[in-house]
């Protein structure tokens, strides 16, 4: 977020989303409901499918907080998209057990079949490839997230190259 953050002018909010965000801040005591941020950011990454500057700027103005605060927690935990992402994210885990079990080589055979780096999306906005920390799953290593939900564990070239074939299957892609 820039220096002049707090001057950003705030995303409205949808009537829905405001709804969605009272039922998430009705769940703490009324003088805690800034406990219902990261509730609010995924709300909003579900609807826009990333959380912009702006996002961050009106989540704070609803749970009365500085955008700052908001930002920290957005920066903070990589389930959080800081910029548009593709249809399929991919976020293969580098840590050390993975690192010992070929994390590093699956993020590599991601990016030439893919042709992108991590950090990157694709030209078609298909797929966006990320590298992240620990998911927990260390003794099915390596392993990785898709759109942040789905845990793929085990992941050879050869599940890999599956996995890439049939989401482009799915989408009538060659």
């Amino acid at each position: 977020m820039s220096a002049n953050a707090s001057t950003t002018a705030a995303a409205p909010l949808s009537d829905a989303t405001r709804e969605r965000f009272a039922r998430e801040v009705a769940k703490y005591p009324a003088d805690q409901k800034q406990s219902a941020v990261m509730a609010c950011l995924s709300i909003v990454q579900q609807e826009q499918g990333w959380v912009s500057p702006e996002s961050e700027v009106a989540i704070a103005a609803y749970l009365d907080m500085p955008p700052i605060a908001v930002h920290e927690v957005t920066t903070f935990y990589n389930m959080y998209n800081q910029q548009p992402v593709g249809r399929y994210k991919f976020a293969v885990c580098t840590n050390l057990p993975c690192q010992l079990r070929g994390g590093q080589a699956a993020l590599k055979y991601l990016e030439n079949k893919l042709s992108i780096h991590a950090g990157e999306t694709t030209p078609d906005g298909r797929f966006t490839l990320q590298q992240c920390e620990c998911l927990g799953a260390c003794a099915d290593a390596p392993v990785m997230l898709v759109n942040d939900r789905t845990m793929c564990s085990f992941m050879s070239d050869d599940k890999l190259r599956q996995l890439v074939d049939e989401l482009n299957q799915a989408e009538g892609a060659q």
